[in-house]
Protein backbone atom coordinates (compact mmCIF):
# COMPACT_ATOMS: atom_id res chain seq x y z
CA UNK A 1 0.00 0.00 0.00
CA UNK A 2 1.12 3.79 -1.15
CA UNK A 3 2.27 5.81 2.11
CA UNK A 4 3.48 9.34 2.16
CA UNK A 5 5.98 11.49 3.47
CA UNK A 6 6.52 15.16 3.23
CA UNK A 7 10.69 16.05 3.66
CA UNK A 8 11.91 19.41 3.79
CA UNK A 9 15.28 20.07 3.48
CA UNK A 10 17.31 23.36 3.67
CA UNK A 11 21.18 24.20 3.14
CA UNK A 12 23.79 26.51 1.53
CA UNK A 13 23.00 26.60 -2.13
CA UNK A 14 25.58 24.78 -4.59
CA UNK A 15 25.22 22.62 -7.96
CA UNK A 16 24.17 19.38 -7.74
CA UNK A 17 21.91 20.14 -4.38
CA UNK A 18 18.73 18.48 -6.17
CA UNK A 19 20.35 15.56 -8.27
CA UNK A 20 21.69 14.45 -4.85
CA UNK A 21 18.74 15.01 -2.62
CA UNK A 22 16.42 13.26 -5.61
CA UNK A 23 18.56 10.42 -5.95
CA UNK A 24 18.55 9.61 -1.91
CA UNK A 25 14.73 9.55 -2.44
CA UNK A 26 15.18 7.55 -5.74
CA UNK A 27 17.77 5.26 -4.30
CA UNK A 28 15.11 4.15 -1.59
CA UNK A 29 12.32 3.62 -4.21
CA UNK A 30 10.58 6.51 -3.73
CA UNK A 31 8.86 8.34 -6.01
CA UNK A 32 8.53 12.20 -5.87
CA UNK A 33 4.84 13.13 -6.26
CA UNK A 34 5.17 16.91 -5.36
CA UNK A 35 7.70 19.31 -4.59
CA UNK A 36 9.02 23.31 -4.63
CA UNK A 37 12.37 23.95 -4.81
CA UNK A 38 14.05 27.34 -4.06
CA UNK A 39 16.78 29.59 -3.15
CA UNK A 40 16.41 32.27 -0.21
CA UNK A 41 19.33 34.81 -0.32
CA UNK A 42 21.98 32.00 0.28
CA UNK A 43 20.00 29.00 1.26
CA UNK A 44 18.09 26.32 -1.05
CA UNK A 45 15.31 25.13 0.71
CA UNK A 46 12.99 21.98 -0.69
CA UNK A 47 9.70 20.91 0.29
CA UNK A 48 8.94 17.10 -1.24
CA UNK A 49 5.97 14.58 -1.08
CA UNK A 50 7.17 11.62 -1.85
CA UNK A 51 4.90 8.30 -1.57
CA UNK A 52 6.39 5.25 -1.12
CA UNK A 53 6.13 1.48 0.70
CA UNK A 54 6.23 1.53 4.26
CA UNK A 55 9.57 -0.12 3.62
CA UNK A 56 10.22 2.71 1.70
CA UNK A 57 9.28 5.62 4.34
CA UNK A 58 11.50 3.68 7.11
CA UNK A 59 14.60 3.51 4.97
CA UNK A 60 14.21 7.47 4.24
CA UNK A 61 13.62 8.00 7.69
CA UNK A 62 16.33 6.21 9.73
CA UNK A 63 18.75 7.65 6.61
CA UNK A 64 18.17 11.10 7.92
CA UNK A 65 21.00 11.56 9.80
CA UNK A 66 23.68 10.04 7.50
CA UNK A 67 21.90 12.18 4.55
CA UNK A 68 22.14 15.26 6.58
CA UNK A 69 25.62 14.97 7.08
CA UNK A 70 26.57 13.37 3.54
CA UNK A 71 24.19 16.19 1.75
CA UNK A 72 24.72 18.82 3.97
CA UNK A 73 21.30 19.83 4.36
CA UNK A 74 19.14 19.88 7.58
CA UNK A 75 16.03 17.49 7.13
CA UNK A 76 12.61 17.26 8.17
CA UNK A 77 10.71 14.23 7.38
CA UNK A 78 6.70 14.04 8.54
CA UNK A 79 4.67 11.10 7.41
CA UNK A 80 1.52 12.39 5.92
CA UNK A 81 -1.83 10.69 4.54
CA UNK A 82 -4.13 11.74 1.12
CA UNK A 83 -6.39 14.66 1.75
CA UNK A 84 -9.53 13.11 2.74
CA UNK A 85 -12.83 14.47 1.51
CA UNK A 86 -13.17 18.06 1.67
CA UNK A 87 -15.74 20.44 1.82
CA UNK A 88 -17.03 21.63 -1.66
CA UNK A 89 -14.78 24.48 -2.46
CA UNK A 90 -13.72 26.49 -5.80
CA UNK A 91 -10.16 27.45 -6.59
CA UNK A 92 -9.63 30.85 -7.03
CA UNK A 93 -6.36 33.31 -7.62
CA UNK A 94 -5.28 36.34 -5.79
CA UNK A 95 -2.64 38.64 -7.37
CA UNK A 96 -1.21 41.75 -4.66
CA UNK A 97 1.27 44.03 -6.02
CA UNK A 98 2.30 46.47 -3.95
CA UNK A 99 5.32 48.81 -2.41
CA UNK A 100 6.76 46.61 -0.19
CA UNK A 101 6.90 47.46 3.61
CA UNK A 102 6.05 44.67 6.93
CA UNK A 103 2.73 42.87 7.27
CA UNK A 104 1.07 42.63 3.84
CA UNK A 105 0.79 38.99 4.10
CA UNK A 106 0.06 38.53 7.32
CA UNK A 107 -2.89 40.94 6.55
CA UNK A 108 -4.25 39.00 3.59
CA UNK A 109 -3.65 36.39 5.67
CA UNK A 110 -5.79 37.12 7.75
CA UNK A 111 -8.54 38.60 5.62
CA UNK A 112 -8.67 35.01 4.53
CA UNK A 113 -8.60 32.45 7.22
CA UNK A 114 -11.44 35.28 9.28
CA UNK A 115 -13.49 33.95 6.39
CA UNK A 116 -12.89 30.25 6.82
CA UNK A 117 -10.92 30.22 3.23
CA UNK A 118 -7.97 27.81 3.58
CA UNK A 119 -4.56 29.40 1.44
CA UNK A 120 -3.62 26.21 -0.57
CA UNK A 121 -0.21 27.95 -2.09
CA UNK A 122 1.78 31.25 -1.57
CA UNK A 123 4.29 32.54 -2.96
CA UNK A 124 5.81 36.33 -2.88
CA UNK A 125 8.83 37.78 -4.08
CA UNK A 126 10.64 41.31 -4.10
CA UNK A 127 11.71 43.05 -7.29
CA UNK A 128 12.71 46.69 -8.41
CA UNK A 129 10.14 49.12 -10.26
CA UNK A 130 11.19 50.05 -13.52
CA UNK A 131 12.38 53.45 -13.38
CA UNK A 132 12.21 54.17 -9.98
CA UNK A 133 14.01 51.37 -8.74
CA UNK A 134 11.00 51.61 -6.12
CA UNK A 135 11.41 47.85 -4.29
CA UNK A 136 8.00 46.45 -5.06
CA UNK A 137 6.02 43.38 -3.46
CA UNK A 138 3.78 40.76 -5.26
CA UNK A 139 2.14 38.02 -4.24
CA UNK A 140 0.40 34.74 -5.30
CA UNK A 141 -2.24 32.80 -3.73
CA UNK A 142 -4.30 30.10 -4.37
CA UNK A 143 -7.41 29.52 -2.29
CA UNK A 144 -10.22 26.82 -1.68
CA UNK A 145 -12.89 28.71 -1.25
CA UNK A 146 -15.82 27.31 0.26
CA UNK A 147 -18.70 26.87 -2.49
CA UNK A 148 -21.36 28.68 0.09
CA UNK A 149 -19.13 31.81 0.10
CA UNK A 150 -20.57 34.72 -2.07
CA UNK A 151 -18.05 35.44 -4.51
CA UNK A 152 -19.18 38.66 -4.82
CA UNK A 153 -19.38 39.69 -1.55
CA UNK A 154 -15.99 38.06 -1.53
CA UNK A 155 -14.69 40.28 -4.41
CA UNK A 156 -16.12 43.27 -2.71
CA UNK A 157 -14.50 43.04 0.25
CA UNK A 158 -11.27 42.01 -0.84
CA UNK A 159 -10.84 44.76 -3.19
CA UNK A 160 -11.73 47.27 -0.42
CA UNK A 161 -9.35 45.52 1.80
CA UNK A 162 -6.90 45.87 -0.46
CA UNK A 163 -7.96 49.53 -1.59
CA UNK A 164 -7.87 50.57 1.96
CA UNK A 165 -3.53 49.25 2.62
CA UNK A 166 -2.76 50.70 -0.88
CA UNK A 167 -2.75 47.10 -2.55
CA UNK A 168 -3.42 46.14 -6.05
CA UNK A 169 -4.98 43.04 -6.16
CA UNK A 170 -7.07 40.62 -8.39
CA UNK A 171 -9.15 37.91 -7.60
CA UNK A 172 -10.12 35.68 -9.71
CA UNK A 173 -11.22 31.69 -10.83
CA UNK A 174 -8.30 29.61 -11.11
CA UNK A 175 -8.56 28.23 -14.51
CA UNK A 176 -7.42 24.76 -15.56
Amino acid sequence: MEQLIVISALGSDRPGIVQALTGAVLEREGNILDSRMTVLGGEFAVLMLVSGTEQTLAALESARADLEQALDLTLTLKRTRTPGERPSALPYLVEVVSMDHPGIVHEIAGFFSGRGINIDDLTTGTYAAPHTGTRMFSLHLTLSVPAQESLGRLREQFLDFCEARNLDATLQPRRR
